[in-house]
């Protein structure tokens, strides 16, 4: 199967980010703009956190405060999981379900690389099995030779 890099060249390596001092309103319209579902919070080069459209939902509400006057910093997570790009993707999957993120951060030592979300890694496991599928399916009819 495919290492994390691998994956992070197929995608893209663009990756959105808002600073903590920024209003959650300001992050949900980024999301919202660029069809994503989580941002990493950076204060200059340095990450700070991430932000999911989960944590916009629940966290803001159950403060019982609006997005307009919460800052991202008050409702981002803070201990950011990681992943090295030389990572398989299966050790990237078992995290995911593990530890119940959406949203992996790709690094190549401490330089990002990308941002993996759970909705990229499945698209990849189900093209590799489509693509094990279609080479059995090959081999026991006699094809391909």
């Amino acid at each position: 199967m495919a290492t994390v890099r691998d994956m992070i060249r197929k995608k893209g390596s663009e990756v959105f980010t808002i600073a903590p001092e920024a209003n959650v309103l300001d992050a949900l319209e980024m999301m919202a703009k660029h069809n994503i579902g989580a941002l990493l919070v950076m204060s200059g080069e340095d990450r700070v956190g991430i932000l999911s459209e989960r944590d916009c939902s629940r966290k803001v509400e159950l403060m019982e405060r609006n997005a307009r006057d919460t800052k991202v910093s008050e409702i981002m997570t803070s201990d950011v999981v990681t992943v090295d790009c030389s990572q398989p993707l299966e050790e990237c999957m078992t995290l995911m379900i593990d530890r119940n993120i959406r949203h992996l951060p790709v690094y190549d030592g401490k330089e990002l690389m990308g941002l993996l979300s759970v909705r990229d890694v499945l698209k990849e496991v189900i093209e590799v099995q489509q693509m094990m599928l279609s080479e059995l399916e090959r081999y026991i009819t006699g094809g391909g030779r």
